[in-house]
């Protein structure tokens, strides 16, 4: 059996709703904040069209997929092309059909509400990594990439 090293997050693709762009922002903050180095996204549109190595990794390791509405694009696709889904959040589920029918946003929109949103799907988001992964260890937090000043590199 293999050692489950990282979590695969396959996140709705959708523009035409609030729903997509608070799932895509969620698990981008739960991939570089919250869990960095448990998780790992897949390209939605790139396993859609064929990418072996995406429906290898969502075939062989545990994965989560996010949609932004009950039409479940993620989940379904994910099921038909690499089978079992580990865990299936919808944004619709977690804050109400409503918001995540809301009108679509860019990231300049982005406001304390919006924001809110966000950071209760990703928690829904991290809680379930930790389903699968178990909580990270204290000193696990402490290994963060750092990321150097400005016009500095790390050797």
């Amino acid at each position: 059996m293999l050692e489950v090293k990282k979590v695969g997050i396959i996140s709705c693709s959708g523009e035409e709703c609030a729903g997509g762009g608070i799932s895509r922002l969620a698990a981008r903050h739960v991939l570089e904040s919250t869990r960095p180095g448990r998780t790992v996204t897949i390209c939605l549109p790139l396993f859609l069209a064929g990418g072996e190595e995406e429906r290898y990794f969502a075939r062989t390791f545990p994965t989560i997929t996010v949609d932004g509405c009950e039409k479940r694009c993620a989940f379904r696709a994910t099921e038909k092309l690499s089978g079992h889904v580990t865990k299936a959040l919808t944004v619709s589920d977690i804050l109400g059909a409503e918001s995540a029918a809301a009108p679509s946003f860019s990231q300049r929109q982005l406001n304390p509400e919006l924001e809110r949103k966000i950071d209760t799907v990703s928690t829904a988001l991290t809680e379930a990594v930790d389903e699968i992964m178990g909580k990270p260890a204290a000193a696990e937090h402490l290994l963060k990439p750092t990321v150097p000043p400005a016009g500095m590199r790390l050797l």
